[in-house]
């Protein structure tokens, strides 16, 4: 349930953030916060790095289906996780909980709103890397967390 708890966590700080920037901005406004990142409200009908959103509507549906059955095959790696004969190990679940809240939190938008709200924009000059939103960050957080767990599980056998 604890991680459960932290999926839960993740969305609701996912919810809260996209839900004051849509509230606060207008669609496109920007404010600067330093000299490399600023706060910008953009919509996202696509996936990561805007991946099919040009398309005329479908993504929405298979990008929320897609969520919805990660979310489903994560709860079920967690429960089994717990019944493992060491009691389940605490950074791989920690890493699919990330990963669960952030994939929640993006399917939320989706059903809501047939979007992603995404509002953290990262430069350098003239080199912009695509608006991302917290659930995102989630995402990839638990991402790295299950190669870091994977290559030191590894390294623990040998």
């Amino acid at each position: 349930m604890r991680w459960l708890a932290l999926a839960g966590l993740v969305i609701v700080l996912d919810q809260a953030s996209k839900l004051a920037i849509d509230h606060l901005f207008t669609y496109g406004q920007r404010v600067n916060v330093l000299p490399v990142f600023d706060l910008i409200l953009v919509y996202n009908h696509g996936a990561a790095f805007s991946f099919l959103a040009s398309e005329p509507g479908w993504q929405r549906w298979l990008f929320t289906l897609l969520g919805l059955v990660a979310a489903a095959v994560i709860v079920w790696l967690l429960r089994r996780q717990a019944r493992t004969a060491e009691g389940g190990r605490a950074r791989l679940s920690i890493a699919l909980a990330l990963i669960l809240g952030g994939a929640l939190g993006n399917v939320i938008d989706r059903i809501a709103y047939g979007h992603v709200i995404d509002f953290l924009l990262f430069y350098w000059h003239d080199w912009y890397y695509p608006a991302f939103n917290l659930a995102d960050s989630a995402i990839t957080c638990g991402a790295v967390l299950l190669v870091v767990d994977e290559l030191l599980r590894d390294r623990a056998k040998n």
